[in-house]
């Protein structure tokens, strides 16, 4: 017998799975996963130092770094300003090439990718490169600026 509480909430709404979605009309069951970030490759860090770089990146509000199949990305998590309240696209007739280009069949509707490395802070950067690099001497930050003389 159900308790009076569950009685009374609604039915759970679940997505339909990718292959029962007609390929024209994925769009419906989405929640636009892709106009909420985007991805840049960007250098792959050699030595020690080029790691300052990604630290950098990470010091910056909801940036994170990824690696997949060994190419390094900055991923921003901003959300594009023609997103609607219902997911679709508000410029859609004269969206950007790149959102043109991009099909259902690149589309992250099911995905749920697990990265080679996820770096959220600057602080799992510095691990990762004492793990690869070992205990260094001097640490990845840049040196402290000296400090001005007080004026009398």
């Amino acid at each position: 017998m159900d308790s009076p509480i569950q009685a009374d909430l609604p039915p759970a709404h679940s997505k339909p799975d990718r292959d029962s979605v007609p390929v024209d009309s994925l769009c419906d069951h989405c929640t636009a996963k892709c106009c909420r970030y985007f991805a840049l490759a960007i250098d792959t860090p050699k030595k020690r130092a080029d790691f300052d770089f990604i630290r950098w990146y990470l010091l910056h509000d909801r940036a994170t770094v990824f690696t997949d199949s060994g190419t390094w990305y900055l991923l921003v998590h901003t959300t594009c300003e023609h997103l609607l309240p219902d997911h679709r696209c508000g410029i859609y007739a004269t969206r950007p090439e790149i959102c043109r280009e991009y099909s259902t069949k690149n589309c992250e509707y099911e995905d749920n990718a697990v990265y080679d490395h996820y770096f959220e802070t600057p602080e799992q950067v510095e691990e990762y490169v004492e793990a690869v690099f070992g205990k260094a001497d001097d640490d990845i930050r840049s040196r402290r600026p000296d400090l001005l003389p007080v004026l009398a």
